[in-house]
């Protein structure tokens, strides 16, 4: 054929020659990625920088805890360092509280005999003086009735105690005031068995004192001799406060 004859075989390149290793399957080679082996090597367990990490570590942890701690510290440093004396109540405390005897031989003044638990269920206002009632026992007695009345709706769970520590007869006056509503309760009790329960303070005399009994019946403050009726006040209105729910209103 003519067209055969216008070909050029010398226009066709020449194959490529083939490597020995043509025979052989081509294996691919796989590179990993380097690693961070300086850094890695600087915070090796044991190393400078791992120990200073974790040094830096413990004081921030510290720093933390006494932030939260601090509220806790300066209230324990105000309460025993920087006001030692800071007591809240005016009269002294007796802690624990003092229990009434159980036989304490109470009776009224015609002479029947009155059980000690049956007082109790009210907070009690306890004055302790002989049935001549002097004008410092008449104080008293007025303070007793006001530091009940300046308590306002709090005051029937309040009961007025006169505490008398002979056999010697009222005066016919003071027995009326007494009377008078709100009644303040005048029972007999020897002193000696009296002074088994009521203690004064150091220089003072039983009857100096008002004297302020739980409704459990455990006498637990007493106010110091000539009060502030201001102070006094607020202590029997913390004790209210303290005890609601735990007295009844009313006897």
């Amino acid at each position: 054929m003519s067209g055969s004859n216008s070909f050029n075989r010398a226009a066709v390149p020449a194959p490529l020659p083939v490597p020995a290793e043509a025979g052989e399957p081509v294996a691919m080679t796989v590179h990993s990625l380097p690693r961070p082996q300086a850094k890695g090597q600087a915070d090796a367990p044991g190393s400078d920088a791992q120990r200073r990490r974790t040094h830096a570590g413990r004081w921030k942890m510290f720093g933390v805890l006494a932030v939260c701690a601090s509220p806790v510290i300066a209230s324990y440093t105000a309460y025993f360092v920087v006001r030692p004396e800071g007591r809240t109540n005016y009269s002294g405390l007796i802690a624990p509280a003092r229990p009434a005897p159980a036989a304490l031989p109470l009776t009224t003044l015609d002479g029947r005999r009155v059980d000690m638990a049956s007082l109790k269920g009210q907070w009690l206002l306890v004055t302790v003086g002989d049935a001549a009632c002097d004008t410092a026992c008449e104080k008293r007695l007025y303070l007793q009735r006001q530091l009940r009345e300046m308590t306002g709706r709090e005051r029937d769970r309040i009961d007025k105690l006169w505490l008398v520590t002979n056999d010697a007869p009222l005066r016919p006056e003071l027995r009326a005031a007494l009377a008078a509503a709100p009644a303040t309760q005048v029972l007999r009790v020897p002193r000696d068995a009296l002074a088994a329960w009521l203690e004064p303070a150091a220089g003072s005399s039983l009857e100096q004192h008002l004297y302020i009994v739980d409704p459990l019946g455990g006498w637990m403050m007493r106010a110091p001799s000539d009060p502030e009726p201001a102070r006094l006040k607020k202590d029997l209105e913390r004790l209210l406060r303290a005890s609601a729910g735990w007295d009844r209103a009313g006897r």
